[in-house]
């Protein structure tokens, strides 16, 4: 096997190309989005800005049934097999299966949504096509190149796609007459990033062999658990922008969807520093580097939480417009969420996980969804259901998750390296 004759110096090459790829791919999931955010926020309307961003969330669900945990589960098929050519094309052929059935009970669940939710219902083209996205990244084929350990094309066929569709956004969108081209130009995105992928399949002689229906229902029982802990964690972002649609207005899922893309830009940030431990918490265990790295960073973390309240204002106008400074105090009422987020990621994975302790962050994620939903209910029965509320309730939920991460990492200092 290929992998095995591999000396140490070849292992870094390849581990260091790999992790610069992935960040490479990382920036660019910040950047083109917020590229793109403030030329969007301008030349449409909040009402149209809000369908777009509704859609989206929707989509956000339609994916993570379509992935349904095969990014984890089919790249381990993937590495067990490495160097048959043979086996491999067999995981790629069944997996791409099971993806199949899959879009086709998503665009079923779709149809229901359609027919039940004015805003889709209002917007049924938009909302098909936007699938017609989802349903091309069956082809993407993200778990085999993670598997055979080449990430470059995984971010060269992400940076292809998403730079298209970002560079023709500006030429083609010019108003809410033109929405329905922002899938259009997704679609066509995606369509190039695919037929990527399949001449560097060709490049490696990697084919598509199925096996049966058998094998690629067993490979929807076997990403199973991945596809519950995925779901949860989706309950924290698109359900709130889902219930805002179905209970307020579009302009105030506009308003949340600005200010949680900020947000989001500044999680994305922590993911590196998390990352870039984790290795070193696999090998090493060592419970000082988690308590150091939560001392250097939570201080810069706090001056940023302040940083964001005194310029929300700014903040707001360079990144939405005159328009979205109304939404101003629902920015700040981030910042909870901004604050516990960085401690509730570090003491998850990069710790817990270190020590083996998969089921127990998932658990903290799953028991995390179950009180934002239930926060959403009581917030909805008690006639309290506007975007200030949620996002405070999304700080609370977050808090919870690391006081739940923190309490399981004491229980279990003992496996730590002290």
């Amino acid at each position: 096997m290929k992998g095995a004759r591999m000396n140490k110096g070849e292992t870094s090459k390849i581990l260091v190309k790999n992790t610069t790829m992935l960040y490479i791919m990382n920036i660019t999931k910040i950047i083109l989005p917020l590229v793109t955010l403030p030329y969007l926020t301008r030349v449409l309307s909040k009402d149209c800005y809000g369908v777009v961003s509704y859609v989206k969330a929707v989509m956000q669900y339609m994916q993570i049934v379509v992935d349904f945990g095969f990014l984890l589960s089919a790249t381990k098929d993937i590495v067990k097999v490495q160097g048959d050519k043979k086996a491999i094309s067999e995981v790629v052929g069944d997996t791409l299966v099971a993806k199949l059935i899959l879009v086709l009970v998503a665009f079923v669940s779709l149809l229901v949504m359609i027919a039940t939710i004015p805003m889709l219902r209002n917007n049924v083209l938009y909302t098909i096509l936007s699938f017609v996205v989802v349903a091309l990244t069956c082809f993407l084929m993200d778990f085999l190149f993670r598997g055979i350990e080449e990430m470059h094309v995984i971010t060269l066929r992400y940076v292809l796609m998403r730079a298209i569709a970002a560079i023709l956004t500006f030429v083609v969108v010019k108003s809410d007459n033109d929405m329905i081209w922002i899938p259009c130009l997704d679609i066509i995105g995606s369509i190039l990033a695919v037929i990527l992928v399949f001449i560097e399949m060709k490049k490696r002689g990697i084919g598509i062999k199925v096996t049966g229906l058998k094998n690629a229902f067993q490979k929807l029982k076997d990403s199973a658990i991945f596809f519950l802990s995925n779901m949860a964690t989706t309950t924290f972002t698109a359900l709130n922008t889902l219930m805002i649609g179905l209970f307020i207005n579009t302009e105030q899922v506009a308003e949340w969807s600005v200010c949680m893309q900020m947000v989001s830009a500044v999680q994305s940030m922590y993911s590196p520093i998390t990352d870039g431990i984790y290795p070193q918490m696999v090998k090493n265990k060592n419970w000082k580097l988690v308590e150091k790295t939560a001392k250097v960073f939570m201080s810069i973390v706090t001056v940023g939480c302040i940083f964001t309240f005194v310029v929300a204002k700014y903040a707001l106008l360079i990144i939405g417009g005159e328009k979205y400074v109304t939404a101003v105090p629902l920015l700040r009422a981030f910042i909870p969420l901004l604050f516990f987020s960085f401690p509730s990621i570090l003491f998850g994975w990069p710790a817990l996980g270190a020590i083996g302790k998969e089921k127990e962050t998932t658990l903290t994620t799953i028991i995390t969804a179950f009180l934002q939903i239930g926060g959403l209910l009581i917030l909805l029965l008690i006639g309290q259901f506007n975007v200030i509320n949620l996002a405070f309730l999304r700080g609370f939920t977050e808090a919870c998750m690391f006081a739940m991460r923190y309490r399981y990492c004491k229980k279990f200092k003992g496996e730590f390296a002290i």
